[in-house]
């Protein structure tokens, strides 16, 4: 037997020991915010386990709080957690954007300083980069970062800054040079939120939901040892952020469809609310719908799959704008389908006449139309696979 097949029985067996009931399938997940108390006591003690295995950030280095594995190794953790259906211990921005980040771009002061706290569950970030004014433009920013010797001075506004209400941190993008072109004048700076300068408003969303704010500043503070890069050539390390962001390695591995999040899939769904006979969807036009649907969602697994084979265990590079499109798109056809497919029971909004899963459908069919608009829009990743992936001329 291999090692890897060695380890790969020895962390099978140690999940289907440790991993509690109630931290597999649907459920909650923690995010490291000192602002949320965790509840549920099997995600409290998942949590727990994990962090003492190294395994809320599995292929970071251990001295910043990880477990050290190889990308072979970290495949297998990820293949075996999807096999018990067990749910990620910690999940956030701290995780999955800055921290690889500052793996790749920070000094090693910030590593030591920040990586330990996002790997222990104590803290968690949020990101300041869209503005009233700069959205997919985004290089087009106007929140300004002014020296003052020993700290940056930063006034102005972000909007749709997920989860700031909840945030310890922030990772930013300022203008630190109004004279030079839009792209050579940003800074990507790190700052806390709980300080005097920062308020938050929450944006009401259609869904009912509010995980959106308006940010503003007014003199807020962020030390100097928290630039992340150069001064000024902040626009490189946010776009290696917004690679992470897209695709990092724990969706490439475990996929990202909607079917998988909301623990139901297409079929299920259709043999539910249209029925079946002899195995087959009775309605043929949605059973075709359905086909297609599934055979997309198994090619795109496969991209992601040699991604990471192609990888050398991190976060790859323009290729994620690939699965961004594909991705959003998917999950807009998973939703558009199923609430279709249930007829007057897919637009459920009343709580006394639909039940919470009716409900819960209703409200992601909702937050996935904004998929395929945040995190960069889906017509600014075609440019970006157009001139990144595929060569093509300005």
């Amino acid at each position: 037997m291999s090692e890897l097949e060695d380890f790969r029985q020895a962390t099978r067996a140690w999940l289907e020991e440790n991993c509690p009931p109630g931290a597999r399938g649907p459920g909650p997940v923690a995010n490291g915010s000192s602002k949320i108390q965790i509840e549920d006591s099997d995600t409290l003690l998942w949590l727990e386990r994990m962090i003492e295995k190294g395994w809320t950030v599995p292929n970071w280095p251990t001295k910043y709080g990880g477990g050290g594995l190889g990308k072979d190794e970290y495949v297998s953790l990820l293949e075996e957690m999807a096999r018990l259906r067990a749910r990620p211990p910690l999940s956030g921005f701290g995780t999955s954007m800055i921290g690889p980040t500052l793996l790749e771009l920070g000094t090693e002061e910030q590593k030591l300083r920040h990586l330990p706290r996002i790997a222990q569950a104590q803290v968690e970030w949020c990101q300041g980069y869209s503005e009233p004014g700069a959205g997919s433009d985004l290089a087009s920013l106007r929140t300004r970062a002014d020296d003052n010797g020993d700290h940056f001075v930063i006034n102005g506004q972000k909007i749709w800054t997920s989860g700031a209400h909840n945030a310890d941190w922030m990772f930013i993008l300022v203008r630190t040079n109004f004279d030079v072109p839009k792209h050579e004048g940003i800074s990507f700076m790190l700052l806390p939120m709980d300080q005097p300068g920062v308020t938050v408003k929450p944006i009401r969303l259609i869904s009912g939901e509010s995980p959106f704010n308006e940010t503003f500043f007014d003199d807020a503070i962020a030390k100097k040892e928290d630039l992340v890069g150069e001064l000024n050539k902040g626009w490189t390390v946010g776009k290696r952020l917004l690679q992470h962001e897209r695709s990092g390695m724990e969706s490439l591995v475990a996929g990202s469809a909607a079917a998988d999040e909301a623990g139901v899939g297409a079929v299920a769904e259709a043999r539910r609310w249209l029925g079946e006979t002899d195995g087959r969807i009775d309605d043929p036009a949605y059973r075709n719908e359905v086909l297609a649907y599934e055979m997309n969602n198994q090619v795109f697994r496969l991209a992601q799959r040699r991604a990471v084979e192609e990888s050398d265990g991190g976060t790859p590079g323009p290729v994620t704008s690939i699965f961004k499109v594909y991705g959003t798109e998917l999950q807009q056809t998973y939703y558009d389908l199923v609430t279709r497919m249930r007829g007057m029971r897919g637009f459920g909004v009343d709580a006394v006449q639909f039940s919470e899963a009716e409900l819960e459908t209703t409200r992601r069919w909702l937050y996935y139309r904004a998929a395929s608009i945040y995190s960069g829009s889906n017509e600014v990743q075609r440019n970006i696979i157009a001139k990144r992936v595929l060569g093509l001329p300005d």
